[in-house]
């Protein structure tokens, strides 16, 4: 049996995995695929939140917490009318429960009539019926003139002005809206008694019309009083 040849045996060992590298690729992907069933398996067993869920809150100490305690607030004191909300307290009329004001100025708190008021009384030393003096209107060899008037007295009363001229010529003399006074003409001007009187408070204009006359007239009086505008 000398003719016959003997067929070489594979290698084992070490020999035989480098000599065959599909052996060590196929051992990698095994491995692979049981580390990521592992995986999906742990990441399936957590339950993760819900969108928009909110993180549980943790406890806080019952040491923390104050209990609410129900505080009685006083209702706020009715307001009545003509008191101020800066008052430190009602007047004792109004906490007795008075009669409340009357829209009738003539009647006071407790229902009697209260005083009225008066007119204004003039000032002392100030006359009862003031005038004042002004050019109205002037034209070629004349003017318009007037005196206005106020009765600063408490009672109606009449009036009498005087105004005195260097030369020139009185022309006419009215008061509008009112019954006409008397007139006195000398030569160095003219006077004026009113035709009606005039109430409390009350004011009236006299004109007239001068002709060749200066604008400024050397006295003006209302009363005996020197009329203002001079």
């Amino acid at each position: 049996m000398s003719g016959m040849r003997r067929v070489p045996r594979p290698p084992h060992g070490p020999v035989a995995i480098a000599t065959s590298p599909w052996i060590v690729v196929g051992a990698g992907v095994v491995v692979m695929v049981v580390l990521l069933i592992v995986a999906l398996g742990a990441y399936r067993g957590r339950s993760p939140a819900p969108d928009g869920a909110q993180p549980p809150a943790l406890p806080v100490p019952s040491a923390v917490v104050a209990p609410s305690v129900p505080t009685s607030v006083p209702s706020p004191a009715p307001v009545l009318p003509g008191i101020s909300g800066r008052a430190s307290g009602l007047p004792p009329s109004a906490a007795a429960g008075s009669v409340a004001p009357s829209a009738d100025p003539t009647v006071g708190p407790t229902g009697k009539p209260s005083a009225t008021r008066s007119p204004s009384r003039a000032a002392p030393g100030q006359p009862a019926m003031t005038g004042r003096y002004r050019v109205v209107q002037s034209f070629d060899g004349g003017f318009i003139g007037e005196v206005a008037m106020v009765n600063t007295s408490t009672r109606s009363r009449g009036w009498t002005v005087r105004l005195e001229f260097s030369g020139g010529r009185l022309v006419t003399t009215w008061v509008e809206g009112v019954p006409q006074g008397t007139i006195r003409q000398s030569d160095d001007g003219f006077t004026y008694v009113s035709g009606v009187e005039v109430s409390p408070g009350g004011s009236v204009s006299l004109r007239f019309h001068m002709e060749r006359a200066s604008h400024t007239p050397r006295g003006c009086t209302v009363d005996g009083a020197r009329c203002l505008g001079l």
